[in-house]
């Protein structure tokens, strides 16, 4: 692997991951200086990183990690419900019945996953993103599908938002399984209604993620009540 593809995948994974915070400055300087390279391959990761809008530019060598703002986070949205409902549509008229089917075993597995705390959701994810896969391939749309992989780099930054949310954890699992029985039924117009569905509730879950906290109430003396 080159080094600056190397870069690349470390800062792109640290971004996505939440290792990197939004509003995070990086240099080219003080990352080369951390991942033991030379400021070359920095700045062609940095290169891409700003292409895929996972950074902004704050100087020709210093970049920021993108805010996660509720206005952005609307807006993406609104263009995986384009992409995604439509995707869907496709998948239910073109799919292979067979690759659904295993996708439904393992989705009515995932509950028991999510009862397994941190390791059980990240395989649940795993799982999220083996069926975002599969309705690719079923939709077989090059053009389609090069749209939603950028969409999805995005989403994945807003999906941490709900990880500790078992509950709704829980009601995506149900969502997606809906998803997966409209496309099994060969029914375009349900399975794009079930994405819709699915991305509605996804996002009133991540814009409350991004409401601040209330503060807590406290009593007449100060002392903060429980």
């Amino acid at each position: 692997m080159l080094a600056s593809d190397r870069v690349y995948a470390v800062l792109r994974e640290e971004i996505l991951a939440g290792a990197l915070l939004p509003g995070t400055v990086l240099t080219e300087v003080e990352q080369a200086s951390r991942l033991e390279v030379s400021r070359t391959p920095v700045r062609g990761a940095f290169t891409r990183l700003l292409a895929d809008g996972l950074v902004r530019s704050q100087s020709p060598r210093v970049l920021v990690v993108s805010e996660i703002s509720p206005e952005r986070v609307v807006q993406l949205y609104e263009l995986r419900e384009a992409l995604e409902t439509q995707a869907a549509a496709l998948a239910a008229m073109r799919r292979d019945p067979a690759q659904f089917e295993r996708l439904r075993i393992r989705l009515l597995e995932a509950p028991g996953l999510l009862d397994l705390g941190q390791e059980g959701i990240a395989e649940y994810f795993e799982l999220v993103d083996a069926l975002d896969r599969a309705i690719d391939e079923a939709a077989a749309s090059e053009y389609l599908s090069v749209a939603l992989e950028s969409c999805r780099l995005h989403s994945s930054r807003v999906r941490r938002l709900s990880s500790h949310n078992p509950d709704r954890l829980r009601e995506a699992a149900s969502e997606h399984l809906g998803v997966v029985d409209a496309i099994l039924a060969n029914d375009p117009r349900l399975a794009s209604h079930a994405t819709h569905f699915h991305l509605h509730r996804s996002l009133t879950t991540a814009l409350a993620s991004l409401q601040p906290s209330a503060p807590q109430p406290s009593s007449p003396e100060g002392i903060p009540s429980t």
